[in-house]
């Protein structure tokens, strides 16, 4: 959009979806993941070296399941869209009075009446059609167009960094303090990133900190009672 003479730049939270929900999702999931897995590991091993081989496996395989995950999954909806682009071209092709008529009513519905609908629609047919049906019609609008690519290096990275801090804690901790010291750690990272997130995204704070908290409280106790009775057992 060309900026209006005078008036201020706006930056909407809106803008930020594409990137924001993929780097949280990445980050939440290498703190969660890699701290339950150095807890329940903690709890079974017999040895520090134990515990930081797993958070370093995990890690590595942690970020690449993120990218390959996030890359086929963004790269189906980028197909979808790219087939509905593509159909909706050859439409405006083959049958652009239909395709006029469809904009026309589609602007009736939004609240304008008849003359103005069919002079909208046929001001921004001539200005771009194929953009125009593709925000008004199918609704993909350019700021939420699928870009896997983006996606994929996003929760990758995020992901390593996220399962950095609780590995770097584990290593700065010695072996008996790990599960606790790790799981404390964790969920003030947690916090963090809930909070960093939820204040660029425009949300409640203390919302977006708590809820991200909450199931990595879940997560890392369960690891817990799971590496404790595999220890005990194997004891």
């Amino acid at each position: 959009m060309q900026p209006i003479p005078g008036k201020p730049d706006e930056t909407h939270a809106v803008d930020r979806i594409g990137w924001l929900r993929a780097a949280v999702l990445g980050a939440n999931d290498g703190i969660v993941s890699t701290a339950s897995l150095i807890v329940g590991v903690a709890a079974a091993a017999g040895a520090k070296q134990e515990v930081l081989v797993a958070g370093v496996a995990g890690m590595v395989a942690g970020a690449l399941s993120m990218a390959a995950g996030e890359y086929v999954s963004v790269s189906s909806q980028a197909d979808t869209e790219a087939a509905d682009l593509a159909r909706e071209r050859n439409e405006l092709t083959e049958q652009p009075e239909f395709e006029l008529a469809e904009l026309t009513q589609i602007y009736r519905e939004r609240g304008l009446d008849e003359a103005l609908a069919k002079q909208v629609a046929a001001a921004l047919t001539a200005h771009d059609a194929l953009a125009t049906h593709a925000r008004d019609e199918l609704g993909l609008a350019e700021m939420h167009r699928a870009r896997p690519l983006q996606a994929a290096l996003a929760s990758a990275g995020t992901f390593a960094v996220g399962a950095a801090l609780p590995l770097v804690t584990a290593m700065l901790l010695s072996f008996g303090a790990i599960p606790m010291g790790v799981s404390l750690a964790s969920l003030v990272f947690l916090m963090v990133l809930g909070a960093t997130g939820a204040k660029v995204g425009g949300a409640p704070i203390v919302k977006g900190a708590l809820r991200v908290t909450f199931w990595g409280v879940i997560a890392m106790a369960a690891t817990y009672a799971i590496g404790s009775l595999f220890g005990t057992t194997v004891g």
